[in-house]
């Protein structure tokens, strides 16, 4: 503790008297206001964006969470201790919420921060945050990185499909090209849901030699990317869980419709069939939304989606209740078309980036997504059985550009549902736009 009061009153006699400090990157700079306590300055986290790509969500009660470099930041209101991953960071002061927005002490912005996204530095001397292009990430403990990372490169040549190709056979990430110009006019709220947790691992792999992989980590990892993704783009985010524990499939959906979320977008990590004939050779991607499965092999991944319901110890809700099932399969239909355009456009920006192949857009009856009363969808981003697929899905490099990837798909829906709106064509019901 003495540590912390000793960074606070060094920042608070380091500030200059305009009640401020500056955060800035090559290409821009803002001035984010403080506010003075009598224990150390406070500053709203969320103001230092456009800068720097932080998302602040709201959990449950007096917990919050930061996003930031793919890694989390949890703090508590009134209480002195912020988490990132395992480790604990003592605060000089408590965290504190004015006006339904969270405010953390500077020392977490000007020393925890940069810790983390690794391309920031705070010069004391000037009283500024400075970001630079270069990113050293904090990585997630749960998360077994297998193969060498290379770079990310600043730029994707137009139209260079063989450049393209090139690029990733050498590992090498590439950024998803940009979504429709111009902002989203109004503020939308995405819940992004990882898939499985504490007892229930989910999917294990690879089949063949290799890194060892659970699902619940990898959808952890990828669902704080897609969240901090979203974020960046100007989207308000949450999050089912953001740590190591099993949230009841019922439970999922009914957190979006608590948030008032405009969308829920589920990650998960396919399994090949022990049945086929060469099952560690399976490969790619696919999108579901909710409605009927058509194929075996849709039915085959919605009873493997859904048998995570043996790992809990409550139903939320009655099995088999004739009224409910009624009323769940309304509130579905409203959004059957939206949850479709919506996969689409996921299943196409992933397939941008992805090495693996295009499984489609499909659909089956996840239980994931029955209570989820607005347009849903679940991703499987490859298979976790495959030994290549399972090395490039705990890749960092592949996380970042593959969360893009989705953040971007989830932007252009809501741009395009914008429209709709504005010219009084139907859109989505289930959400609330937020001014």
């Amino acid at each position: 503790m003495i540590v912390a009061l000793l960074a606070a009153f060094q920042l608070a006699s380091a500030a200059p008297s305009g009640g401020a400090f500056v955060v800035r990157d090559a290409a821009r700079s803002i001035s984010v206001p403080l506010v003075y306590t009598s224990s150390g300055p406070l500053v709203r986290p969320d103001q230092l964006r456009p800068v720097v790509p932080i998302t602040v969500s709201h959990l449950t009660g007096d917990r919050w969470l930061l996003i930031v470099g793919g890694a989390s930041i949890e703090v508590e209101e009134g209480v002195r201790f912020a988490r990132v991953g395992e480790k604990t960071f003592q605060l000089a002061r408590a965290p504190e919420v004015r006006k339904r927005a969270l405010y953390v002490p500077l020392q977490l912005v000007v020393e925890l921060v940069p810790r983390i996204a690794g391309n920031l530095a705070w010069d004391v001397d000037r009283f500024e945050l400075r970001a630079f292009s270069s990113v050293t990430r904090y990585e997630d403990r749960n998360v077994v990185q297998a193969g060498r990372s290379a770079p990310a490169e600043s730029q994707r040549a137009e139209g260079d499909d063989d450049a393209l190709a090139d690029r990733r056979s050498r590992g090498v990430a590439v950024p998803v090209s940009a979504s429709p110009s111009g902002p989203l006019r109004s503020r939308h709220l995405v819940v992004v849901d990882a898939g499985h947790g504490g007892p229930d691992p989910g999917m294990r792999g690879p089949i063949a030699r290799g890194h060892r992989v659970e699902e619940k980590n990898i959808t952890l990892a990828v669902s704080k990317r897609v969240g901090a993704a979203l974020g960046q783009r100007g989207i308000d985010v949450r999050y089912t869980r953001t740590t190591d524990t099993l949230i009841a499939l019922s439970d999922r959906g009914r957190i979006a419709n608590e948030a008032h979320a405009d969308l829920f977008v589920s990650i998960h990590v396919n399994a090949a069939n022990p049945g086929w004939k060469d099952p560690s050779a399976a490969r790619g991607f696919e999108t579901y939304f909710l409605a009927e499965a058509k194929t075996e092999d849709a039915r085959r991944v919605e009873r493997m989606e859904n048998e995570v319901v043996k790992f809990e110890t409550q139903a939320a809700a009655r099995a088999g209740d004739p009224l409910s099932f009624i009323l769940h399969d309304m509130a579905q239909n409203e959004h059957l078309r939206e949850s479709n355009e919506l996969a689409e456009l996921i299943q196409r920006r992933i397939g941008q980036v992805h090495p693996g192949p295009s499984r489609g857009v499909k659909q089956a009856g996840f239980r994931v997504l029955v209570t989820a009363f607005m347009p849903a969808v679940l991703v499987e981003i490859g298979f976790g059985t495959n030994a290549s697929e399972a090395s490039y899905m705990t890749d960092p490099n592949r996380m970042e550009e593959l969360s893009a990837a989705i953040a971007d798909g989830v932007l252009e829906y809501l741009k395009r549902y914008e429209r709709r709106v504005a010219t009084g064509a139907p859109g989505p019901t289930g959400g609330v736009s937020r001014q």
